[in-house]
């Protein structure tokens, strides 16, 4: 193994285990366990939450005047610039984002019908407490330190680590352990971008490609973070995360060999066939020595600290102009749906008698929550705020939202704008076949713990 410096072994420790202490590892301040980035979260919305609707407002403005300016001008160069990335987006995320500015104009300045201002629909996203204004705090300290996580080497080690495993258990390449955990740790966007860029240059076959975008593209955890603390149960990260993981490696096994994912090609994006290749450990190497050498050589690479620094605030501008106007735009017409109409009710209505012989609590009312999540993975929690009163619904409604990681509001979007071999009607199938496979697992869960 090459040997490395003092210093390049530091920069590998040093900001990994900051970035598990920060984005991993529950703490307890005051009464509650809480993630470090969730505290600071918290602190800073707290303080400032007078104007923050209005902060809210003008970058969903922003978001939405950008979008426009850039929808006429072309993305075909190989490397567009940073703003062109953030804001050169389709017609249908375009209309989106001017949708979630809009709505956010209406709610500050309570202007149009109460439906869509009200405090049970864009008000309740809106307010100064609400899930749209925390999130731009949650988004500002995760995406500023993202790179403690990315950077210098955590995913290197532990992608290398997993390279035995992938392969048997998931039908998936080594190298895409990197994407899961880069999904889990980071962001699921990232995950199918980065599956998408290795399908295009011929690493994955069809359908490596199909099941790594739509099993492993997981919310990050700073999704999950924002999910628990919206239900009122952030004193139950861990066990809840641990479910999320447990029941994603269940379901990570299980699909791959169901339909839809296990018809798909097994031959490369040009046609060549699948050889059954796997990559192979160097000559005088295992697993935790390769994988220690390729960490230690990313955090060697990650030395400049405005490079990183620059990395981050181009985190947090991604995630606010990207995600934001959508959570304003789908969760005010859900929240207004729900209000005003039946439409999920009858939707979720087949869901109810599964729920009952799970003995979940408010099946009933639980049962529309369980598809509002196609969508957008938010809708769920929000949509539970008042309406389910059981911490165990709760739980599971959380659980449930996040390990049916295919919404159209951010992943599944990008699914089916990529390149990556997965139709509309596979996602809708993969979407039902998690929940199912999922509500028994989670509910089991919640009954041991409330």
């Amino acid at each position: 193994m090459k040997k490395f410096s003092l210093s390049t072994w530091l920069l590998f420790l040093v900001p990994s285990i900051l970035g598990i202490l920060l984005f991993m590892i529950p703490m307890k301040l005051g009464e509650e366990w809480k993630v470090l980035i969730a505290t600071f979260a918290f602190y800073l919305a707290e303080a400032i939450s007078p104007v923050m609707p209005w902060i809210a407002t003008i970058i969903l403005i922003i978001a939405a005047l950008g979008s426009i300016l850039f929808l006429p001008i072309k993305k075909n160069e190989a490397h567009p610039s940073f703003l062109k990335n953030l804001f050169k987006v389709s017609l249908f995320w375009t209309l989106t984002r001017v949708a979630g500015a809009v709505f956010a104009l209406m709610v500050v300045l309570q202007l149009g019908p109460e439906a869509i201002w009200g405090e049970n629909t864009g008000g309740l996203l809106l307010s100064e407490d609400g899930l749209v204004t925390f999130l731009f705090t949650i988004f500002l300290f995760a995406g500023l330190l993202l790179p403690l996580l990315l950077n210098f080497g955590l995913l290197e080690f532990f992608g290398t680590l997993m390279v035995k495993v992938m392969r048997p258990l998931f039908k998936i390449p080594g190298r895409s352990s990197v994407d899961a955990l880069t999904s889990w740790v980071g962001d699921g966007t990232i995950g199918v971008l980065l599956t998408s860029k290795q399908y295009e240059e011929g690493f994955y076959t069809k359908k490596e490609a199909a099941i790594i975008g739509t099993t492993f593209s997981v919310v990050s955890i700073t999704f999950s973070i924002v999910i628990i603390e919206t239900v009122g149960l952030s004193a139950y990260f861990l066990p809840f995360y641990g479910t999320v993981v447990f029941a994603g490696l269940v379901l990570a096994f299980i699909m791959p060999r169901i339909f839809p994912l296990v018809g798909k090609k097994e031959e490369y994006i040009d046609g060549r066939p699948f050889t059954g290749d796997e990559e192979k450990l160097p000559e005088g190497y295992n697993s935790f020595s390769h994988g220690l050498e390729n960490a230690l050589l990313k955090a060697e690479s990650s030395r400049s600290f405005a490079k990183n620094a620059s990395e981050g605030v181009k985190n947090v501008l991604d995630m606010w102009i990207g995600v934001i106007p959508v959570v304003m735009a789908f969760g005010t017409t859900a929240l207004i749906v729900v209000e005003n109409t039946s439409f999920f009710t009858i939707l979720g209505k087949p869901f109810e008698p599964i729920l009952a012989l799970l003995q979940i609590p408010q099946a009933a009312d639980a049962a529309q929550l369980m598809v509002v999540g196609f969508t957008d993975m938010f809708l769920p929690v929000i949509l539970a705020e008042g309406l389910i009163t059981s911490d165990l619904t709760l739980f599971v409604v959380a659980a449930i939202s996040v390990t049916q990681l295919i919404f159209l509001a951010e992943v599944g979007g990008l699914l089916l704008g990529s390149k990556i071999p997965v139709n509309f009607m596979d996602l809708v199938f993969i979407f039902l076949l998690r929940t199912l496979i999922a509500l028994p697992i989670v509910a089991g869960v919640a009954h041991l713990l409330f």
